[in-house]
């Protein structure tokens, strides 16, 4: 590729915030260089195990020991990586990163991301959220709102083609859906249960997912969702939304995107004299040729740490301490939902019915706690949500010891009693003591400092925890189940899997990176837009408010770049 030429964007990252970047800026008539630091994959191409059944996997899809090895952090998730989809995520051997306190950083270096991988659950923030911070004095106050956003959940929502039903809750804001998939019966029940025990305003619906569901819709070419439920191997139907099937291929029709795989960027270039970045450097992950791309702007959409960790290294004599980090924000309040903790039960009855395909998808319960004086909670704030989903146990715990003969052979044909699982997403406070840095004596295979993540759950975290714990096993007691237990298993900040922060969103640059427009305060044509932005981190799943943020964002950019703003 010719250095040369001056682009008129650059964004790094192809994940779920990269390929809108990429669509929005393209579309706006933006020549912009896509650069991605891991290999090539293409839609449809590059899916080896989308059509595999378990049977092809000799472990049962487990990894082998080796290969645990390899991914020893990865793995500490508990389910992921595993055989069927492992090339999606990266050898921890050859990306390592310090942990001064545990984090689990889980990461998929490819053309796509995690968006390839990721659970789907698609949830508008409402003000309560934007909110927060100004109220309670944690963290700062975000300089945007629900309304400044919403037109942009709608247009991604109606893009990406996300089922669910609108409710008219002030805690999760309704929004522009694909028919909801439908909840089986045993989930009914519990629904019903909810309704009548409590008068709280707590309910269960269908999760949020970015799943096509209508038929008749007509979104790029992309199919409607087969109930496969093999969605991280990668999609052949389009089902669901990734950058692969979805934004990226937008942004190629247009002519206007130059995407390169296998490039490292690993500091933005910044120009004293005119105050902007003038291009990125970066490291080719095959060859270690060192290369420097121009354009006039910059989106980061690395994934939160990564674009952390680029602002860092991004130093100069104006900015010593990393790209626009005068207010020493840069690399602190770092945050993930809680994770691992929940409740599970039976249910008797419902035995002569069962359900029809792989739902790719659970229930929800939306948060109802500390949402005004009448739900309030002592001892912690902000509050939590849940996932779950209710299934007859799998017919292969009837194949024990003391089975035997013709009784035997009738149940390994037949499913078990109804179960039911939960668990629970709490919201995690920004600190500022919570931080990534770079490493001054750790290096990786291309020279570059890793990442140094000194993060940890606090007092309110915990207390929430509990909260989460006794809420769900109360809601189960009442809904008449049996073999109502709690689980909590080992965890920290990471297993979430939505870690966000360190380039937080503010008012101005002496306690924040951004600006309300994503753009780097101290120099302005510059964006973040994964979720390093994030000021605080609510308690729903965070990917449609990364899209609907860099839409905007892109949006922005575009117009500016048209006004002469970044000449």
């Amino acid at each position: 590729m010719n250095q040369e030429v001056e682009y008129d964007a650059i964004v790094v990252g192809t994940g779920i915030s990269g390929g809108w970047a990429a669509k929005e800026l393209t579309e706006k008539g933006l020549k912009t260089l896509v650069l991605e630091r891991g290999r090539m994959v293409t839609h449809l191409e590059d899916y080896p195990t989308m059509h595999d059944d378990p049977w092809d996997y000799a472990l049962k899809g487990d990894l082998s020991e080796a290969d645990k090895k390899k991914y020893h952090k990865q793995h500490r998730v508990g389910w992921a990586p595993q055989e069927d989809v492992k090339h999606f995520f990266v050898n921890d051997l050859e990306h390592p990163y310090v942990e001064i306190k545990r984090f689990d950083w889980i990461r998929g270096y490819q053309v796509g991301g995690r968006s390839l991988t990721w659970g789907r659950q698609s949830y508008r923030w409402s003000d309560i959220d934007f909110e927060a911070n100004g109220k309670d004095g944690h963290g700062v106050d975000w300089p945007v709102r629900y309304h400044d956003i919403a037109p942009w959940y709608d247009k991604v929502e109606e893009y990406i083609g996300v089922s669910g039903q609108n409710l008219g809750l002030k805690q999760l804001p309704d929004g522009k859906f694909q028919p909801p998939m439908e909840l089986n019966c045993a989930e009914l029940e519990f629904q019903e249960s909810l309704s009548e025990k409590y008068d709280d305003g707590r309910l269960l619906t269908i999760g949020r997912v970015a799943h096509i569901t209508d038929p008749d819709a007509d979104i790029e070419g992309r199919g409607v969702c087969q109930h496969r439920n093999r969605c991280w191997r990668g999609c052949p139907f389009g089902g669901y939304f990734s950058s692969n099937s979805s934004t990226l291929p937008a942004a190629e029709r247009t002519g206007n995107m130059t995407l390169r795989a296998n490039s490292i960027v690993y500091e933005v270039m910044y120009d004293d004299t005119t105050k902007k970045a003038t291009g990125v450097k970066v490291i080719d992950a095959e060859t270690n040729e060192k290369l420097e791309f121009k354009a006039k702007v910059i989106f980061l959409c690395a994934s939160a740490m990564a674009s952390v960790g680029i602002l860092l290294q991004s130093k100069s004599e104006r900015f010593p301490n990393g790209l626009g980090n005068d207010s020493d924000a840069l690399g602190r309040n770092i945050m993930d939902h809680h994770y691992k903790l929940g409740a599970s039960a039976k249910i008797s009855g419902h035995m002569n019915k069962y359900y029809k395909g792989r739902r790719a998808n659970g229930f929800y319960i939306p948060r109802f706690v500390n949402l005004d004086e009448n739900t309030k909670r002592e001892g912690y704030l902000r509050g939590f949500g849940y996932q779950g989903r209710a299934s007859r146990e799998d017919w292969s715990a009837a194949v024990a010891e003391l089975g035997y003969g013709a009784e035997l052979k009738k149940k390994v044909l037949e499913p078990g009693a109804w179960e039911i699982g939960v668990t629970g997403f709490g919201e995690f406070l920004p600190y500022d003591s919570n931080r990534v840095t770079l490493s001054e004596t750790e290096k990786d295979k291309w020279g570059l400092p890793q990442l140094a993540f000194d993060v940890e759950f606090k007092e309110n975290e915990y207390r929430m925890r509990e909260d989460i714990k006794k809420e769900i096993m109360e809601m189960f007691k009442k809904a008449g189940f049996n073999d109502v237990k709690p689980y909590e298993e080992e965890t920290g900040p990471g297993l979430g899997i939505h870690e966000m922060g360190g380039a937080r969103m503010g008012h101005d640059a002496k306690t924040s990176i951004l600006n309300k427009h994503n753009q780097v305060h101290l120099v302005p044509n510059v964006y973040v837009t994964d979720g390093a932005f994030m000021s605080s981190s609510g308690c729903v799943n965070p990917s449609l408010t990364y899209m609907a943020f860099t839409a905007r964002a892109a949006n922005h950019a575009a117009e500016e770049f048209k006004a002469g703003k970044f000449s």
